[in-house]
């Protein structure tokens, strides 16, 4: 059965435009290209490794015969609009954040099939939470179609596990961004039915997070079937932008303890004591030529 179904029938396209075989080589290229950076240095590069790590992901899954269940963590970039002194560049919180994220899923899906029949489709589950369910198509068998829910939240719990049922377990599904983290956020009644239908099912196909610590910019990436971890340091602006590795490629997404204990050992400095070493050095930005 289509999972087409479960949306209002739209227009086909029966041919592939050019622009799309075009699209298809190019992801074809990125999954032979070798990585030489910790982290995508663009969000196409995020695009394209984040489409070649799920589809890996996916291989595993069936060969394992498990369910193809999986998060997608996705770093959305800021809108060109954004200036370095906005304190939220998202002030519109999710549903400014949708259209940008629906391309990206979008674009994603697409590579994620190797035949895609026509344009991803999709329709909004939850306005008010910027909710929605996206299907691309196989050209080649329902059987390949990848389906995906974009920034479920702990109120699309029910939405989940009926597109769930709808999917099937041999079919991915896809939780792009989602917007809790532990079966508690679910609250006391559905923390047991969030711990069997999510946390015990889904597992990573492709994360790319960003977050402080120990004031450091940390970067963890997962690419299946591992995550990798680094700090950013661009405090000199005469040497530039650098990627310092944390932890060695491990199965299991680092705790924040572990990297906490990584950057104590290869930064003995915090970052606000370097900046004051580089003042000292070279003098304060603004009087440099």
């Amino acid at each position: 059965k289509s999972l087409h179904s479960f949306i209002p029938q739209k227009e086909k396209q029966t041919k592939m435009t050019m622009t799309t075989m075009m699209k298809q080589l190019a992801i074809l290229a990125s999954t032979i290209t070798l990585t030489t950076s910790l982290i995508p240095s663009s969000p196409q590069q995020q695009t394209r490794r984040a489409i070649a790590s799920i589809k890996n992901a996916i291989s595993a899954a069936k060969e394992e015969n498990r369910p193809c269940r999986f998060y997608l963590d996705y770093l959305i970039p800021l809108p060109i609009e954004t200036k370095a002194e906005d304190i939220d560049p998202w002030p519109g919180g999710l549903a400014q954040m949708y259209p940008y994220a629906e391309d990206i899923l979008k674009e994603i899906l697409e590579g994620v099939v190797d035949e895609p029949a026509g344009p991803c489709s999709g329709q909004v589950i939850s306005e008010p939470d910027c909710c929605g369910f996206f299907i691309q198509e196989s050209s080649v068998s329902p059987k390949n179609d990848v389906a995906a829910i974009l920034f479920p939240g702990v109120d699309q719990l029910e939405n989940i596990q009926q597109i769930n049922d709808m999917v099937g377990p041999s079919r991915p599904l896809l939780l792009f961004n989602k917007q809790f983290q532990r079966p508690a956020d679910f609250g006391f009644f559905k923390k047991q039915t969030s711990q069997k239908e999510i946390f015990d099912t889904y597992t990573y196909s492709f994360a790319f997070q960003e977050f402080a610590c120990r004031g450091e910019d940390t970067k963890l990436t997962f690419e299946y079937p591992n995550w990798s971890s680094c700090v950013i340091c661009d405090e000199d602006v005469d040497v530039g932008q650098k990627e310092i590795k944390l932890l060695d490629l491990q199965s299991v997404r680092p705790s924040y303890e572990e990297l906490e204990a990584k950057i104590n050992e290869v930064l003995p400095e915090p970052l606000w004591m370097r900046k004051m070493g580089e003042a000292g050095e070279k003098g304060f930005k603004f009087q440099r030529g």
